[in-house]
């Protein structure tokens, strides 16, 4: 599994520096994407765009960052969800045309990929990258020249595009904000005195020391200029649809998202896992760091120790996992080591955020074991992938997939568990402490709320 990209951006007062908030911003979104990293700096209608592959302190040094100068700027971490991982692929976009400059960060994927491309190809359009943030980019830039003002020239983009967006959109003299209408991908805002801050998760905002505002409402687009900030909402009303997954998975633990702490949501997967799937056990382990809050819940409702019982390389990133099976094997030992002091004897309870293909549960209970664990039942804190995603999660086709494939008791048997457990589908409003509540678990359902115009030969359901 890999995380969707993570966006940041700021708009301040004339001497500001800009580059160097955003810096400190997208460090606290490389979780989000470690594949690619960029910055683009307004300098009086000046924009200079610096990227690269590479993590953060990888991409930028501070001779690089001294070269960025201005007072508003947006960044961007990527992991490649549509278009291979290239120089040319990363982001921001910088896009020159009739009415200036304009550059643009995307969190997501478009839905209509496809379908836009090839209309947009048949009228003339030329793309210099594969990636649908570009697509974006094109109809805010065909649109600007019969508009009145950029954002209205992003509202009237926002009419064709289906999917999960989240955007900065920085023109001369602007900055804006714009969310998907079923507000798919997070997005919040925030300010340091005068300086308005924009950013995927409220974990960048703590970073930079700006105070947290609010999440931008589902297909609301925020302007700020020198005039000041305001707010169209004229794609907001639909009934929201956030990502299940960046509580269960993606964002960070310490922040906040649509007024829902991530790492309360986690605790209480766990204690919801705890009494769906209750089992004798000495001790209760997370794989780090993803299923360890979950793992602490558990932990709770259970009664049964939390310990710590794998050890995790941080000086691995995900860059370094390879897509083919046996190096994806082979780096499971790389990055996580049991204690064997801890485990050994012990019948384990071990949680983890998701099963995906297998092979690395697998891994992770044979290590368990052959370190002197005596029983590992395993626990995840999601119901089972069925699906792929459209939406900026890296699933794989369901070809690929365990669950629609096995039973849960064949899982079971293939990873080498004693026994296996996934929280159920039904409980996750109450994960986010909001019975009622709306969101997309189309990875777990088969329920996409948006698809794109290929309709629903391949069965699946739409809402």
């Amino acid at each position: 599994m890999h995380e969707a990209c993570g966006i940041f951006g700021v708009f301040g007062p004339a001497g500001l520096d800009a580059a160097s908030l955003v810096y400190r911003g997208l460090f606290a979104l490389q979780h989000r994407g470690q594949e690619s990293c960029g910055i683009a700096v307004n300098d009086r209608g000046q924009v200079t765009l610096h990227k690269d592959m590479g993590l953060v302190g990888e991409v930028f040094g501070d001779f690089d960052l001294r070269q960025l100068q201005g007072s508003a700027a947006v960044g961007h971490v990527r992991y490649a969800t549509t278009g291979p991982g290239s120089r040319e692929n990363a982001q921001p976009l910088l896009t020159r045309y009739s009415k200036g400059v304009l550059a643009l960060a995307h969190n997501g994927n478009l839905a209509n990929t496809d379908v836009l491309r090839h209309e947009l190809e048949q009228q003339g359009a030329i793309f210099q990258t594969s990636i649908d943030s570009e697509i974006i980019a094109y109809l805010i830039a065909r649109y600007r020249p019969q508009c009145e003002t950029v954002e209205d020239a992003v509202s009237r983009s926002m009419d064709q595009l289906r999917g999960a967006y989240s955007l900065l959109v920085m023109s001369r003299g602007k900055l804006l904000a714009v969310r998907d209408p079923l507000g798919m991908r997070p997005l919040c805002m925030g300010y340091i005195g005068d300086t308005v801050v924009f950013a995927s998760e409220s974990c960048a905002l703590d970073a930079v020391a700006a105070t947290f505002v609010r999440d931008l409402e589902p297909g609301e687009i925020v302007v700020a200029d020198r005039s000041g900030v305001r707010s169209l909402r004229t794609h907001c009303g639909q009934v929201p649809r956030p990502c299940i997954f960046e509580y269960i998975y993606f964002a960070r633990p310490d922040s906040c998202i649509d007024q829902v702490p991530v790492y309360q949501a986690r605790l209480a997967a766990g204690r919801l896992l705890a009494r769906q799937h209750p089992v004798a056990a000495d001790l209760v382990i997370g794989v780090p760091d993803s299923g360890s809050d979950a793992a602490l819940g558990f932990s709770a409702a259970s009664g049964i120790p939390f310990g710590k019982g794998l050890v995790k390389n941080n000086y691995v990133g995900r860059t370094f996992i390879k897509p083919s099976q046996a190096q994806r094997v082979s780096a499971v030992r790389i990055k996580l080591n049991p204690i064997r002091a801890s485990v050994s004897g012990k019948r384990l309870v071990l949680v983890d955020d998701s099963i995906v293909r297998g092979t690395t549960s697998a891994r992770i209970v044979h290590m368990l074991k052959a370190a002197g664990a005596t029983e590992v039942h395993v626990r995840i804190s999601s119901p089972p992938f069925l699906w792929p995603c459209y939406f900026g999660t890296d699933i794989p086709t369901a070809d690929e997939l365990a669950a629609p494939h096995h039973t849960i008791e064949e899982i079971r048997l293939q990873i080498g568990a004693d026994s296996l457990g996934f929280l159920d589908p039904d409980s996750l409003a109450d994960m986010l402490g909001k019975p009622g509540a709306t969101y997309c678990d189309a990875c777990f359902s088969g329920r996409y709320p948006v698809l794109s115009g290929a309709g629903n030969s391949s069965g699946l359901l739409l809402e």
